[in-house]
């Protein structure tokens, strides 16, 4: 039986993947688990109403991403219910942000339907004894951890204290915020997750659970209906994959645009003069190339990619466009989790899952709180308005894997909304062109070129020198954040062994576990 490593946001999601190792779990089983506790207790950074992908690679067959990202709601509602039951909240969080929350704001969440079709098409576990480590924190109480309460601390009042149950599971009752490392209880959850473990999915989608998610959305002038859970599938798609170096890459496809954004940033620099780094630090003319490729892939994704007609035909164009090194071609054309996992038969697995910035909804009874993926307006500038119901909403997620001729194969991602391509991107360029190991490849200091307000500007953390002719306003911040993502990797090296790297901007954790432990 193989031996499994995990790179994970808490230290209790990582032990919940190596607990199941030990019971003889492989890759994909220790994901899951650790997926499943993640969604229960990184609290606001993730909910269970949540969406995701799954990216697995065994190492005997073509790799494969399971689409479970969220779906426009609304059958059998007439358009004039779109854009009720929301408001726009402001918010603290690497600057002033907006969303839309409430019960309007909550999508088909579909990230059960695809953990379950993982769990029975590549796991080696029953689906009940891969839920039991959530089962087990959430009916104990488990300790806020310290991203949940950073996070907390920038959103609870404009997300989560308009809603009376969620008010009172994140609040004492003298009004103040838990504090990292006080214990949460969320009633109800237990029961839910009892019921699926029971029952199967099934019990969400189309049994009590989902009954009573949607009576309550549907008594709040949202727009999720029964039918919507009812049709929701997991849709197994073929992944993009492109060569970097001696590495090759498969990652996210259409109709999400995160991995294709960062597959281009990738081989654009694959094309780029190289660039005399030293091991640790970046440098001025480093700096000044990174940017450039992220101009040139955010102005295309604004362009050609978002609300495209043809988004395969956008993405294809793109990559074509990044392989070529053609950088002017491109230029004239943002809360979530992420776990990775590898083992020693070669196998590996990287799930990234969001809840949005989160809605504020608890439904009663159920202890499940509900995304807000409606109500990301960055991934929606259009408006929601052209979309039909069923249709998949654009996602930033990369959950990325990388394989060797040798046999090495590596799993990463991070959370992070908009900051995940280039969080990933520049990882994995660290490892792969620079020949750094997986913990300084994710420690090295970040930078980030976003639209912020209606302009551009580059975020960067301490360390990252900036070139003196560099014309963008800056946004500094004193200390690596958890703003610029949280990458979770893990990597197996047939003649060296596991290796797993976790973010510290994100309280990350490693664990390994086996059968043989």
């Amino acid at each position: 039986m193989p031996t499994v490593t995990i790179a994970a946001g808490s230290q209790i999601a990582a032990d919940a993947g190596a607990a199941i190792a030990d019971q003889g779990g492989n890759a994909v089983d220790a994901a899951l688990a650790a997926t499943l506790v993640s969604m229960c207790t990184d609290l606001g950074v993730m909910a269970p109403g949540a969406s995701g992908f799954i990216a697995l690679w065994p190492p005997d067959q073509a790799p494969v991403v399971i689409d479970a990202y969220a779906e426009m709601p609304g059958r059998g509602l007439p358009s004039v219910h779109l854009g009720q039951g929301a408001q726009e909240v402001f918010f603290d969080y690497g600057g002033r942000m907006s969303n839309l929350v409430g019960y309007g704001s909550v999508a088909t969440p579909g990230i059960f339907a695809g953990l379950s079709l993982a769990a029975t098409g590549y796991g080696r576990l029953p689906w009940s004894q891969v839920l039991a480590p959530a089962i087990h924190w959430v009916e104990q109480g488990f300790p806020l951890n310290g991203g949940a309460a950073e996070y907390l601390g920038y959103t609870h009042e404009a997300i989560f204290s308009w809603h009376p149950q969620s008010y009172r599971t994140l609040h004492h009752p003298d009004g103040t915020l838990l504090r990292q490392g006080e214990t949460v209880h969320v009633p109800g959850l237990a029961h839910s997750l009892r019921l699926m473990a029971e029952q199967g999915v099934e019990a969400f989608y189309r049994g009590p659970i989902g009954q009573r998610i949607v009576a309550e959305i549907q008594a709040n002038h949202g727009l999720l209906t029964a039918e919507d859970l009812a049709a929701y599938v997991a849709i197994p798609r073929s992944p993009l994959i492109c060569q970097v170096g001696d590495w090759q890459i498969a990652t996210n496809p259409a109709p999400a645009i995160g991995g294709a954004c960062m597959a281009a940033m990738l081989l654009l620099l694959e094309q780029a003069p190289e660039t005399d780094w030293p091991k640790p630090e970046w440098n001025a003319a480093a700096v000044r190339q990174w940017v450039e490729v992220q101009r040139a892939v955010l102005t295309y994704r604004s362009h050609h990619l978002d609300g495209a007609a043809d988004l395969p035909q956008a993405v294809s164009q793109l990559l074509d466009l990044s392989h070529q090194g053609n950088r002017q071609a491109l230029l004239k054309s943002p809360s979530t989790i992420h776990i990775s996992t590898v083992d020693t038969d070669g196998l590996a697995c990287s799930i990234t899952a969001s809840a949005g910035y989160g809605s504020g909804v608890m439904v009663e009874g159920t202890g499940l709180w509900l995304n807000n993926s409606l109500g990301e307006m960055d991934l929606h500038p259009r408006g929601l308005h052209a979309l039909s119901p069923g249709t998949r909403l654009v996602s930033n997620m990369a959950p990325t894997l990388a394989r060797r001729a040798d046999g090495t194969v590596m799993a990463i991602g991070s959370p992070g909304a908009s900051r995940i391509t280039t969080a990933v991107a520049q990882a994995l360029w660290h490892v792969i062109k620079r020949g750094v190991d997986l913990p300084e490849a994710i420690a090295t200091p970040r930078l980030h070129l976003e639209v912020f307000e209606a302009a551009l500007r580059l975020a960067v953390e301490p360390g990252v020198p900036m070139p003196p002719d560099l014309d963008l306003p800056l946004a500094t911040f004193p200390t690596l954040s958890m703003y610029f993502g949280g990458v979770q990797a893990a990597l197996w090296q047939p003649h060296q062994g596991l290796t797993a790297a976790a973010d510290a901007r994100r309280t990350g954790a490693v664990a390994q576990g086996s059968d043989r432990g």
